[in-house]
């Protein structure tokens, strides 16, 4: 019985064609697919069968290669949503897009409803709005908010004590408040006061952290320079989301600015993701030099300034100019990170001349995936050197 369900699992995955070459291996029938397996075999021959027998808009199928009508798409997003687990609906969708050249899927109202989320179709529209017909502009928004929902649901809480903890970290204040106490400094420093009999720490003192160390003066500034170039995609949607999350807390002051040959400061649009990312333009050359020495008229207190450079490092401008601008940056006590992308998977492709030059001042380059974020921000917010973390990463991926 195992040997019968793995063949089929490979008839499945070969394809209607292979199943003469099972029957020969076999000297008997190929294994009957159930309903259900029929029903994945022509949801899959949609995407990557070649043949008359399956594919859409291929040649020899009806309508002259114009592809699918849309309820037909519509039955097919509905059964690969009901036979095939998420992780797998979202790699045929993106699939049925590359392979296929389904803007429809993209572009219509009724489609995008049957999709899906994902941050590769997220891309896509971003890098397709401007072609979005009105009638499906609200559709694709929703769906960008439901990317946006779940990637807040993973960063939101992670990023916001990581974020605290950091600026707290040696702050203390005379004034007791329950909210403000401090646990890990309290037990830590009562330790000596262990008491034997009641096994437990009796501290003689307790510590506050000093809520008043986030006054306009006290407050760090961190600046996301943001690549919008089309190869940036994945990592535009969770700068983003990063963006806005850092943007609601009090305790931070944020500035978002976009760039390819044009820079474009977002920070207003922080208060919501959506808006964000929407005004993004993903697409076109790459100016970093010109970004960022907009972004030299942001720093106020360079030695409470972070700044991130979120960018695959594929310099169109004046590279030596560059160069100076973060050799300049670092000499002020700007705290730069240069991250060459955040993505969940893979090695990004980037200019590994730059990299290195950067490197070489000290700037860490590294490409960092969006579960890491809430660490990364509290370890560069404390001040810490970042090649442990760096190497973390890399042994990671």
């Amino acid at each position: 019985m195992e040997n019968i369900e793995r063949i089929k699992r490979w008839r499945l995955i070969l394809g209607s064609e292979s199943e003469r070459g099972f029957s020969q291996m076999n000297g008997r029938n190929m294994p009957q697919l159930s309903d259900e397996e029929q029903l994945m075999d022509q949801a899959l021959a949609a995407i990557y069968n070649n043949t008359t027998e399956g594919g859409f808009g291929k040649a020899g199928g009806s309508g002259g290669g114009r592809g699918p009508s849309h309820p037909v798409l519509t039955k097919w997003l509905g059964d690969v949503r009901s036979l095939f687990q998420q992780d797998i609906v979202k790699i045929i969708q993106t699939d049925a897009v590359e392979r296929c050249g389904f803007k429809q899927l993209l572009l219509e109202p009724e489609l995008l409803e049957h999709m899906e989320p994902n941050i590769g179709m997220a891309s896509a529209i971003l890098m397709l709005k401007d072609q979005i017909p009105k009638h499906s502009k609200d559709s694709a928004r929703e769906f960008i908010r439901r990317i946006v929902e779940e990637i807040n649901r993973l960063l939101a809480d992670d990023i916001q004590r990581a974020v605290t903890a950091a600026l707290n970290r040696h702050q203390h204040s005379p004034i007791p408040s329950a909210a403000a106490l401090d646990f890990q400094a309290t037990i830590k420093r009562g330790l000596k006061n262990y008491n034997l009999q009641k096994k437990k720490v009796i501290p003689d003192h307790f510590y506050f952290f000093d809520r008043t160390t986030t006054s306009a003066a006290n407050k760090y500034t961190i600046i996301l320079d943001i690549d919008q170039s089309g190869s940036m995609g994945e990592s535009v949607i969770y700068s983003s989301v990063m963006s806005c999350i850092l943007a609601s807390m009090s305790s931070v002051k944020t500035n978002v600015v976009a760039f390819d040959t044009q820079v474009v400061d977002l920070t207003e649009q922080c208060q919501d993701p959506v808006d964000l990312l929407f005004g993004f333009q993903l697409g076109g050359g790459t100016d970093i030099n010109q970004s960022v020495a907009y972004c030299q008229q942001l720093i106020e207190n360079p030695g409470k300034t972070i700044f991130f450079l979120v960018s695959d490092l594929e310099e169109g401008g004046n590279r030596g100019a560059l160069l100076r601008r973060f050799s300049e940056m670092k000499e002020s006590g700007v705290t730069v990170v240069s991250l060459l992308a955040i993505a969940d998977g893979g090695k990004p492709y980037y200019d590994t001349q730059m990299a290195g030059r950067l490197a070489a001042m000290g700037i860490p380059c590294f490409a960092c995936n969006p579960q890491s974020l809430p660490e990364l921000l509290k370890r560069t917010l404390k001040g810490e050197d970042l090649s442990q973390f760096q190497k973390m990463l890399e042994k990671g991926s």
